[in-house]
């Protein structure tokens, strides 16, 4: 089995009661809600990831506030047929920040992983498809863990 990891850095932006996220396609499926960030390229310091990203995804220039934790989370993908590719045992770590828009208009993201960018009010998340990171993301600014980690979480 084909092993692989991905480090990515995601901002939880919370203003007004409101949080910001970006909805992203899903094949197949319906949208899912996402934080706004993604994977680190080769080089890349986190802190620099998250701010690329949260642009890239939502117009929005963020100021890092600080780091609210990691969290992991580890599957098996299976084999694909169509691609011909081996199943993946894949792992995912995810740095979550704290962050503050300090420029930029809201805007939706043309020809990336997302499709819409809005705020959403803290009190709906849980109605909304979402990827368990959201939740994640959520304690974390809520609980703000000395440890800097508040359990597993999906997706």
């Amino acid at each position: 089995m084909r092993r692989t990891l991905r480090v990515a850095a995601y901002a939880v932006v919370v203003c007004d009661g409101l949080l910001l996220l970006a909805r992203s396609p899903v094949p197949g499926g319906d949208p899912e809600w996402v934080l706004p960030g993604g994977g680190m390229e080769h080089g890349e310091d986190p802190y620099d990831t998250v701010r690329r990203e949260v642009e890239e995804e939502t117009g929005y220039r963020v100021e890092v506030t600080g780091l609210l934790g990691v969290d992991s989370v580890r599957r098996a993908l299976p084999r694909r047929p169509l691609r011909l590719r081996r199943a993946v045992d894949h792992q995912a770590v995810r740095l979550v920040y704290e962050g503050r828009v300090v420029g930029g208009e809201l805007r939706s993201e043309i020809g990336g992983s997302t499709e819409l960018a809005a705020w959403q009010p803290l009190d709906a998340v849980t109605d909304l498809v979402r990827v368990g990171l959201v939740d994640t993301g959520l304690r974390l600014w809520r609980e703000r863990p000395a440890a800097g980690r508040v359990g597993q979480a999906e997706g």
